[in-house]
Parts: structure tokens; C-alpha cells; sequence
């Protein structure tokens, strides 16, 4: 991959006060020879459904034509605050690939332990409705892969051409640690 190509790394953070009800978004636009050039910050609720719009206006916020992919790091931030891959792919007219980093059964238990009747209806239809998730090898680490807009192969591909070292993607890193430092100045205020 070019050097000079860009994606879009989201990342959440949630620190602080245990009541807290939201979560700190962050945007970054990295190249694939990891220079960071562009973030952008957005909340969403913790517990809530509008994770999606949240990382639709960052895309919007930024502005930024030039971004080839989005890359996702998770896809229930903000405590089951369920994404869309499909309607961000819509907004963002681009390959959106999700990454996660630990193994797991799915989400499905966790959604019913902790919602009911329409509130479990609308999630448990937004997380069937997300591609299946598949293991890969990363800088002999294991990710978890689900993407919209891309064949598995190019999936692939970007994780690995945006993964240098470790098993996380350098957009994706630099945004966790973009939301952490939002996250913590917004502590700060309170």
C-alpha cells in the first residue's frame, strides 16, 4: 500500500465517574506511514443507540475526501451502543472495517442480560444485521475482522498495511489514545 494513503481510525473512551453517561468519541486520519493528520472529537450515550450518528458526523466533521477506509475499533462502544456498519459505509461511501481484539462467543447474552422488549428488539437487529466476524493473523497477533464495501482479501490487506507493529491498526491506536486524552480533559472540567 502507498504510503500516502489515509484512513479513518474511531476509537471510544469512557474514564472517569462510574454515573457518567457519555462517551468520548475520537476520529483520527492516519497514513499508512503513520502520520497522523486530522481529528476530530463527538460523544455518544453510554447504553444508548446513537453511536452510529456519532461516527457519521465525525466523518462529516473531518471532511475528508482523501480517507480510503474507515477503521472501526469496536462495534458496541459505550456499553452496547450497537454500530452500524452498513449505514456508516452508506455515509461514508467507503470500505468500513471493524476491528476487534479478543475473542468472543458474540454479543447476543450480554444484549439480553442487559436490555428488554424494544430496546433488545433494535439492537439484536442492528447486531444481526452486521457481517460475520472472522479471525486474522496480524504481526503474529490475532484481530477480529468484520467489514462493508470491501471484499475479505483488501480487509485484509488495509489491517495489515495499517498494522506496523502489534495487532492494532495505527489509526485505530491513535484514536483510543486521541478519546482517552478528550476523555481526560473532560474529567478535568467537571
Amino acid at each position: 500500500m502507498k504510503p500516502g494513503v489515509r484512513a479513518l481510525g474511531v476509537a471510544e473512551s469512557v474514564r472517569g465517574d462510574a454515573n457518567r453517561d457519555r462517551s468520548t468519541l475520537a476520529g483520527a486520519v492516519v497514513r499508512a506511514d503513520r502520520v497522523m493528520d486530522g481529528l476530530a472529537y463527538r460523544s455518544c450515550t453510554v447504553g444508548g443507540t446513537d453511536a452510529t450518528d456519532a461516527v457519521v458526523a465525525l466523518l462529516e466533521d473531518l471532511g475528508r475526501p482523501d480517507v480510503r477506509y474507515v477503521l472501526l475499533g469496536a462495534i458496541a462502544p459505550a456499553w452496547y451502543n450497537l454500530l452500524d456498519l452498513a449505514r456508516i459505509r452508506e455515509a461514508a461511501g467507503r470500505p468500513v472495517i471493524a476491528v476487534t481484539f479478543e475473542a468472543s462467543d458474540g454479543l447476543e447474552g450480554g444484549l439480553r442480560d442487559a436490555f428488554s422488549d424494544a430496546a433488545l428488539e433494535q439492537r439484536l437487529e442492528t447486531y444481526r444485521s452486521l457481517p460475520e466476524r472472522r479471525a486474522l493473523s496480524v504481526n503474529d497477533e490475532t484481530v477480529y475482522v468484520r467489514h462493508v464495501g470491501c471484499d475479505a482479501e483488501t480487509a485484509d490487506e488495509v489491517v495489515r498495511a495499517f498494522t506496523p507493529e502489534g495487532g492494532r491498526p495505527e489509526p485505530i491506536r491513535v484514536a483510543r489514545v486521541a478519546a482517552r486524552a478528550g476523555d481526560t480533559y473532560l474529567d478535568s472540567l467537571e
